[in-house]
């Protein structure tokens, strides 16, 4: 059975606007579940999107409470780090793999391990804004979905969402850009992939 897991990742709500954009509302409707990198900056944000499938959040440096006030409050679907299983997939989710995309592989399975506690098949995180993916050699996925609200931090702008598709050990990532509808960023795994990251967008402030 395949399961559909949406990625949202900054969404800096509401300094970035009210909500998340309509587009975002759009591609996530029939989404399975919902996992959320971090800087929600409002607990609003998770509510809404629990509306629309089970959601868990990795709290992101702009929630923590002592580091910006209010922050966002203690909650269940809000933790530092979550591991989940998907039809036979391992999925980590955090906020900030610290730079993973500049460091060799060795590097960067020794941080998910760190990170994790165990081997992951998909690493998913946020805090740059910006789309990315990657394949290492050993099959293990890194997807950044950028941001809806703040695509590679410009105001003004409908970002970008991912997809992960999940099926008997398989999977499929996809970055979206919401104002087309249109794929970003494209792997399919497990399997060696270069890492990519989307383009820049034009506009913005």
């Amino acid at each position: 059975m395949t399961v559909r897991i949406g990625l949202v990742g900054d969404t800096h709500i509401p300094s970035a606007g009210a909500d998340l954009p309509a587009e975002a509302y759009e591609v996530l409707a029939g989404i399975d579940r919902i996992l959320h990198c971090g800087d929600l900056h409002i607990i609003e944000v998770v509510n809404r999107l629990d509306l629309v499938a089970p959601t868990l959040v990795s709290r992101g440096n702009g929630d923590d409470p002592r580091l910006r006030p209010p922050g966002v409050p203690d909650d269940p679907r809000i933790s530092d780090i979550v591991v989940i299983e998907v039809e036979g997939v391992t999925i980590g989710l955090t906020h900030d793999l610290e730079h993973a995309e500049i460091r060799t592989e060795d590097e960067v399975a020794a941080l998910l391990e760190r990170h994790f506690g165990r081997r992951v098949d998909i690493a998913v995180s946020g805090h740059s804004h910006v789309p990315l993916v990657w394949g290492l050699s050993d099959g293990t996925a890194l997807v950044n979905p950028g941001s809806p609200t703040l695509p590679y931090g410009y105001r003004g702008l409908v970002g970008t969402l991912g997809v992960i598709e999940v099926d008997n050990g398989r999977f499929e990532i996809t970055v979206l850009d919401l104002a087309t509808k249109e794929p970003q960023l494209h792997m399919v795994g497990p399997a060696p992939h270069p890492l990519t990251r989307g383009p820049r967008p034009v506009g913005g402030y």
